[in-house]
């Protein structure tokens, strides 16, 4: 039986984003999501070059965090990559705005970035459908744009994650703007908070 996030891709695809679906993803999860809230960003840390390196990683799990590690992983191309339609490994413990079960109640999204200066500024493309795709997300789940947090803004203690490594206010500036249908493309600074 498939997990309740099966909408994904007809949400992503329906914002006009690229969508690819991970073969088993609809059965694939550590048991099924509780009420959706909101969306966590994260970015893997993984390899500089290539366009979705972090994949397999993301579908397996590490030796010490068994996967899947997110819903979602986005591409530098801008291509969301569905992982997953159950409960997945990603948010470890944490609160925003009163959510403290992230795995059970926020869809992650693992965007293709090293996180380190090396890989910035982020790709437009890529940038662009982080907000689109979180734009549509909230919009499907009746939350506004405050409720998608950055990983570093929701993990505990303060301090234990740095992703993703953009400005997480002006992120939701443009997620917000995209949603109320005043967006043009907007720009994320580099790293602030």
């Amino acid at each position: 039986m498939a997990n309740s996030l099966i909408w994904l891709p007809d949400v992503l695809r329906g914002a006009g984003l690229k969508v690819e679906l991970v073969s088993g993803w609809e059965n694939r999860g550590r048991g099924d999501v509780g009420q959706i809230l909101g969306i966590l960003c994260h970015h893997t840390a993984g390899a500089k070059t290539g366009n979705m390196p972090s994949l397999d990683l993301l579908v397996k799990g590490r030796e010490d965090l068994p996967g899947p590690l997110s819903q979602l992983g986005l591409a530098r191309d801008g291509t969301y990559f569905v992982i997953a339609a159950g409960r997945c490994n990603h948010a470890g413990k944490g609160n925003w705005k009163g959510i403290t079960n992230g795995n059970t109640n926020l869809i992650g999204v693992e965007a293709e970035n090293t996180g380190l200066p090396n890989d910035s500024p982020w790709p437009q493309v890529q940038l662009d459908a982080y907000q689109r795709g979180a734009a549509a997300i909230l919009t499907h789940i009746g939350k506004p744009a405050d409720f998608c947090a950055g990983h570093k803004e929701y993990a505990l203690p303060v301090g234990r994650k740095s992703d993703p490594s953009f400005d997480m206010i002006a992120f939701r500036v443009a997620v917000a703007a995209i949603m109320s249908g005043t967006a043009a493309l907007f720009l994320v600074p580099s790293p602030r908070g």
